[in-house]
């Protein structure tokens, strides 16, 4: 599994990037063939003061492609949520798959 980290107008620390790598670690419990995951770490309303954490993981898989975004005020947060959305998404397409 390729795990790809991007951060949009900021620099992540070690303990985000190691926060991020550990969740994404559990993946392969819920999907056996995933190729590349994609997270992208965003500052939002950077021109306010208001300043929205936004997390994005595209996960691909053969033949399909997970996408789900969230938005906190914490990237742990908005990561964590957005995985758990994820991890719903895949459960429900491997149902559809077996019946």
């Amino acid at each position: 599994m390729n795990v790809n980290i991007q951060t949009v107008h900021f620099d992540a620390d070690e303990k985000l990037v190691e926060f991020v790598n550990r969740k994404l670690a559990k993946l392969p419990t819920f999907h056996d063939k995933i190729l590349k995951v994609d997270v992208f770490l965003k500052l939002d309303n950077v021109v306010h003061n208001i300043k929205d954490k936004v997390a994005e993981i595209k996960v691909h898989v053969p033949k399909h492609e997970f996408f789900t975004k969230a938005s906190s005020k914490s990237f742990e947060e908005s990561f964590e949520s957005a995985l758990d959305a994820l991890i719903n998404q895949i459960k429900r397409k491997k149902e559809k798959l077996a019946a």
